[in-house]
């Protein structure tokens, strides 16, 4: 029998039983990372929102998860695409922390799988990486300064899918890469 004693969240005493004495050590909860996404768009359309709920929920056994939706920034359809990649680009980088690990969705980026995406979590993990920013673009894809920035650019597929469907792909993806981590029954090799 353990005997838990106080401390703080970070922290707890724990006494193990050791023949007839306690040995004690402090047991040190490692700040554990979290996962967003960001989307530049819409709400969900109603036909992705409800996988997407799920997708989430799951992972929220894992981590703690969260979307973040970037409205379209007003007056979108009368600007160039460049202008608008600029400008969304913009919001996106003062969205961002220093030590966020953002890694940015494009059909140009690297083609992994399953597995190397848990491999890529897990490292971020071990790296005490506080914060992973899964980053769907705008329409026109992102600015070159959002590209620069990205630690990782990923490529679900070199198809291209609309914004929506790459939410449920994604949540998806995420939530099949931490059922690889935990070596649990949802993946099939």
């Amino acid at each position: 029998m353990d005997i838990l004693m106080g401390g703080s969240k970070k922290s707890q005493l724990i006494y193990k039983p050791f023949g007839a004495f306690f040995y004690c050590y402090i047991a040190i909860q490692l700040t554990e990372m979290k996962i967003q996404f960001w989307s530049i768009g819409k709400q969900n359309e109603k036909y992705v929102k409800e996988g997407v709920e799920i997708f989430t929920k799951r992972i929220s056994n894992y981590f703690p998860v969260e979307w973040i939706i970037i409205p379209t920034p007003k007056n979108s359809g009368m600007m160039s695409e460049m202008d608008l990649r600029k400008k969304e680009g913009d919001l996106i980088l003062d969205y961002l922390v220093k030590d966020d690990y953002l890694i940015l969705l494009d059909e140009r980026g690297k083609n992994i799988s399953s597995e190397t995406l848990a491999e890529l979590i897990k490292d971020c993990g071990n790296k005490s990486i506080k914060k992973i920013i899964f980053l769907i673009g705008g329409a026109f894809g992102v600015d070159e300064q959002v590209q620069k920035r990205a630690n990782f650019i990923w490529s679900i597929s070199k198809l291209v899918f609309p914004h929506q469907l790459v939410r449920l792909i994604l949540s998806e993806q995420i939530y099949r890469a931490c059922t690889i981590l935990r070596n649990e029954k949802y993946h099939h090799t």
